[in-house]
């Protein structure tokens, strides 16, 4: 039980980290750093950290069976998910990002389904088709009604498709929870990623102008790579040894209403009419699928 709190708690930080996030880095990108180059710094810094605590604390080889998984974990863990989050994030709101998460657990749900053989009851379907109806309503008309102006449908269906890899990568790195400590798994996971976003990210990284940076950008950068990269990954990781993808994907509930706060506290944005239609329809179509009692939840997360 108090492995269970605490992995529920590792999430919850997790989430708490990532809502912050949204708002904190729209203050840097594009302005001060472009998202590709942002990506690299990202993802090269925290394959760096991961690197020396496993140096220091966990000493073990990913297995030959497990190279490919390791490899997909990557792809869609850091470098797809990534790529699309950052570029999605500086074309659109913070609002709107955090809503589009929420879309994460009904692919969860979706994928198994789709491609596994997985059966799930009609009132998960129902639920898979309000949640993308939300997300699609969102894509459609969230610009036309943004009050800053800074919300874009492009961006929007960015972040969809960011949540869509993420869960992919929830449903596919929960096998190696079982047979490897997490730190292992970054490790290896952020190594590949580094290499695969190195060439979507390196002109944009040349470009940057290191010298217009203010102390509020220099903190703002810092809280993007180590805390929503390193801490985040780590912590999430870290909870599904003890819970299932279903339960951690859940918790992206918390993202639009943490992001919602962070914008309005920093001036980021406020939600409309449209955010409250999209956000009723997201949340009942995830409550739906993923209270709906399907067997598949388990086998999920065995996968």
């Amino acid at each position: 039980m108090a492995k269970q709190w605490k992995a529920h708690l590792a999430v919850f930080v997790a989430n708490l980290l990532y809502g912050a996030n949204y708002s904190i880095a729209k203050e840097v990108m594009p302005t001060f750093i472009p998202p590709f180059g942002f990506i690299l710094i990202r993802v090269w810094i925290a394959a760096i950290l991961f690197l020396i605590t496993a140096q220091l604390f966990v000493k073990e080889k990913i297995q030959k069976e497990d190279r490919l998984r390791i490899f997909l974990c990557a792809v869609f863990g850091v470098a797809v998910n990534q790529l699309l989050f950052f570029k999605g994030l500086s074309l659109t709101s913070p609002i709107n990002s955090g809503l589009m998460m929420v879309t994460n657990p009904v692919f969860v749900l979706m994928i198994p389904a789709l491609f596994m053989g997985v059966k799930i009851s009609g009132r998960s379907i129902l639920g898979i088709c309000l949640g993308l109806s939300g997300a699609l309503l969102l894509i459609i008309f969230g610009s036309h009604y943004a009050s800053n102006k800074e919300s874009s449908s492009l961006g929007d269906l960015f972040i969809l498709l960011n949540a869509l890899s993420y869960a992919i990568y929830l449903i596919i790195v929960k096998p190696l929870m079982f047979k490897y400590h997490p730190i292992t798994i970054m490790k290896v996971v952020f190594c590949w990623g580094a290499i695969m976003v190195l060439p979507f990210g390196i002109e944009q990284f040349t470009t940057i102008q290191w010298h217009t940076f203010e102390t509020s950008t220099w903190l703002a950068t810092a809280f993007v790579v180590i805390g929503t990269t390193y801490f985040a990954y780590l912590f999430n990781t870290l909870a599904l040894r003890e819970l299932s993808s279903n339960v951690v994907s859940v918790y992206i509930y918390l993202q639009p209403l943490l992001a919602a706060g962070f914008a309005m506290l920093l001036g980021k944005g406020s939600p409309n009419l449209i955010h409250l239609m999209a956000a009723v329809l997201i949340f009942s179509g995830v409550y739906l699928s993923t209270t709906s009692g399907n067997k598949s939840k388990e086998e999920v997360s065995q996968a």
